[in-house]
C-alpha cells in the first residue's frame, strides 16, 4: 500500500465505521449523495483498492483516498 506524504489521520469513536459515514467525517464529501457518484465512478480507493460500496466497514489503519487526498482511520 502506498501512502501519500499528505495522509492525514481522522479519529473514529467506534471499532469500525461505514465508508459513506467516514467520507463525510473526513470532509472528503459534503453529503452521502455526493459520495454515490464518486464510489460508482471508481474514484474512491481503500488501501489502494477501488471501492464502490458505501457500506464497506473501515477499521483503524485503513487508508481512504480520493484523487490526491488520503486519510487514515485511527481510533
Amino acid at each position: 500500500m502506498t501512502e501519500s506524504p499528505l495522509t492525514t489521520d481522522v479519529r473514529i469513536s467506534d471499532e469500525s465505521i461505514k465508508l459513506g459515514q467516514f467520507l463525510k467525517l473526513a470532509d472528503l464529501v459534503d453529503s452521502g449523495s455526493e459520495a454515490k457518484p464518486l464510489l460508482a465512478g471508481g474514484m474512491v480507493r481503500v488501501n489502494d483498492v477501488v471501492e464502490t460500496r458505501r457500506g464497506r466497514q473501515l477499521v483503524p489503519g485503513d487508508v481512504v483516498a480520493i484523487a490526491a487526498r488520503s486519510v487514515r482511520v485511527v481510533s
